[in-house]
């Protein structure tokens, strides 16, 4: 079901949302750069920034800090024409961005498993840092992962494939990572974000905001789920529900809030455009994905 093709402000939509979700200014700019600005070159103007951020209550003041501690984090790169500031993503965050990108708005891609031993040389931050990338700490210094996600340098890989016995891997999955947080951020994203689909098509403006609060929470499940096999995942597993809702979603704002990019938001070389073959691929992709 797609939003309803009449006219509506859809702020009322955009208060509910807001209602009981707080945002940080930084992660709300990443959702942006994410969304809008990586897609387009990847250089905006703060007034643009300043102005997508006042939408959902961020104020300058919030805005200007959080963009010079992402300057200072070597995430983004000012420069200035005249009296005006743009920033850019740097070259390390565009690859950060790009593989986000891929896990967003991209199909799921077959995994296999890989078990990683850190030795000790490299210090305990290392396996933290495959936590949060998405695998399970089964021993001290043993970890194991899906085989898509990054490995740091110096640490002992081994490809896996299960061979017998798999009728026993969603229990092994459900042993080694914590599942239920992470189906309760998709049932949290289904609970918040299904109404959209009932509501009038909003304007430009409201239909903008709307997509970043999507994608914002959109992410920060999908990024922070380890995305297992397919088969390691629990019947009913509510990450396939929330992906076609966020497809379907997507789909329907997108007209209208690319067509106020276009008419608004502003690089050093001009005007952004509305849509680019990266954004136009995404839509093709997230097409497939409400369809299938």
């Amino acid at each position: 079901m797609a939003l309803r093709a009449e006219s509506g402000t859809g702020q009322g939509s955009v208060e509910r949302l807001l209602a009981d979700m707080p945002l940080r200014a930084g992660g709300f700019i990443v959702t942006l750069y994410g969304d809008v600005v990586g897609a387009r070159g990847g250089e905006i103007w703060i007034g643009n920034i300043i102005e997508a951020c006042a939408a959902v209550g961020i104020s300058e003041t919030l805005v200007r800090t959080a963009v010079s501690r992402l300057v200072a984090a070597g995430r983004l790169e000012g420069r200035r024409t005249g009296r005006r500031s743009f920033y850019r993503l740097s070259e390390a965050a565009r690859a950060e961005f790009d593989e986000a990108s891929r896990a967003i708005y991209g199909p799921d891609s077959p995994a296999g498993w890989r078990f990683v031993f850190v030795p000790e040389a490299l210090g305990d931050g290392t396996m933290a840092q495959l936590e949060r990338a998405g695998f399970a700490r089964l021993k001290p210094q043993l970890a194991v992962g899906p085989d898509r996600i990054a490995v740091p340098d110096g640490a002992l890989t081994f490809a896996a494939k299960p061979e017998t016995g798999l009728e026993n891997l969603s229990e092994f999955a459900a042993t080694a990572w914590d599942l239920g947080a992470h189906a309760r951020a998709y049932r949290g994203f289904i609970d918040r974000f299904s109404g959209l689909e009932r509501a009038p098509l909003p304007p430009g403006p409201t239909a903008l905001t709307l997509r970043l609060l999507l994608v914002h929470v959109y992410r920060q499940a999908r990024l922070r789920d380890p995305r297992l096999p397919p088969e390691a995942l629990p019947a009913n597993w509510p990450g396939h529900g929330a992906r076609k809702l966020f497809a379907r979603v997507y789909l329907a704002l997108s007209v209208a809030a690319d067509s106020h990019v276009g008419s608004g938001f502003e690089a050093v070389g001009g005007a952004l455009a509305a849509t680019t073959p990266t954004t136009e691929m995404r839509l093709t992709l997230l097409a497939r994905t409400a369809q299938g």
